[in-house]
């Protein structure tokens, strides 16, 4: 890692990102390493005082997401359809909970207050989460880096599809980079946050080119 790359990303210290919104499942999945994936999410957030959105579950996966970043002193906003309340939340509401009409509205909200997307293992709800978030991406809805934790390989067929779509002609090479994906949520993080700089950069010199010329 570089100097200038420490300096944004050191621990203890603000990244650039203030909310990250999570999707994930709410089991907890038949291997250890998930639920210790999400605990290292959850550790990595507060490391770097980013505060969390995520679907209001406080079982699963998101449970110990949630608990963890809450635990840890960080905001937590869970948005959770009223139809699913019954299903989803269980024992203690962790952190702010919002209570929205059904499955559209919270992806929109969810969306709306975030600066980031991360998708832990999870079920179709996670995937349908995170490709629709990736699908705006390419829409030019938001400009708002994907990331992929890719526990275990869990995602590795996915990761394969979406190159074959490449390969097919179905999606622009250009548009397979909008999804950052890494094996470790500080390696994700800190791919995403340098990322998000060199774009920023990029910017920054289109815009002095602009006014040179």
């Amino acid at each position: 890692m570089e100097a200038s790359d420490e300096k944004i990303l050191g621990n203890g210290k603000k990244g650039r990102f203030k909310r990250i919104c999570v999707f994930c499942g709410s089991r907890s999945g038949n291997r250890p390493s998930f639920s210790h994936a999400a605990l290292q999410l959850g550790k990595q957030l507060v490391e770097r005082k980013i505060d969390l959105v995520y679907g209001g579950g406080s079982v699963g996966l998101m449970g110990l997401v949630s608990q963890t970043v809450f635990k840890g002193g960080c905001h937590v906003l869970g948005v959770i359809p009223k139809a699913l309340l019954p299903h989803e939340i269980s024992g203690e509401t962790i952190g702010e909970v919002k209570t929205v009409a059904d499955m559209h509205e919270r992806k929109s909200v969810m969306a709306k207050h975030a600066d980031a997307f991360i998708a832990l293992p999870g079920g179709y709800g996670t995937m349908e989460e995170l490709l629709e978030m990736i699908t705006w991406a390419q829409l030019g809805i938001h400009e708002k880096p994907v990331g992929l934790l890719n526990v275990d390989g869990y995602y590795n067929s996915l990761l394969e599809l979406f190159d074959k779509g490449v390969e097919e002609g179905f999606i622009e090479s250009s548009a397979r980079d909008i999804v950052v994906s890494a094996e470790t949520a500080e390696d994700l993080i800190r791919k995403m946050e340098v990322n998000e700089r060199q774009k920023d950069e990029g910017e920054t010199s289109k815009k002095k080119k602009i006014k040179s010329n």
